[in-house]
């Protein structure tokens, strides 16, 4: 199996809801975030890629006309925990992208969310 990933950044605010009052995250907040799309293949193709990463600049278009610098409770239908946008992002670009398997969305170089679907 053939592993690659790629890694987009942007930068947005959020407030998460359901928290305590007293909890950070329940407050105006932003992030420099870090996508990563997560691709695998048994073989590659004639050129020797998985998948030519220019290939997908539809992502990063996409991460920066929607995504950077917005505030994400106004871009999501959902509470824009890292756990959801990863599971978002996967259901968004699996169609276009079917090497995807997983997506991890990260808002601290210590933190990361990865949606992974299952018997792909």
């Amino acid at each position: 199996m053939y592993k690659i990933n790629k890694q987009f950044s942007f930068s947005a605010s959020h407030i998460l809801e359901g928290l305590p009052f007293e909890h950070p995250c329940s407050r105006l907040h932003g992030h420099n975030y870090t996508i990563t799309l997560h691709l695998r293949a048994l073989k590659l193709d004639d050129t020797g890629f998985i998948k030519d990463y220019r290939s997908l600049d539809n992502v990063k278009r996409y991460i920066d006309e929607t995504l950077d610098h917005r505030h994400l409770n106004d871009i999501f239908p959902f509470n824009p925990t890292a756990e959801n946008m990863a599971k978002y992002l996967y259901d968004a670009f699996k169609k276009d992208i079917p090497e995807l398997y997983a997506v991890e969305v990260s808002e601290t170089p210590k933190t990361n969310a990865i949606y992974e679907a299952d018997g792909e």
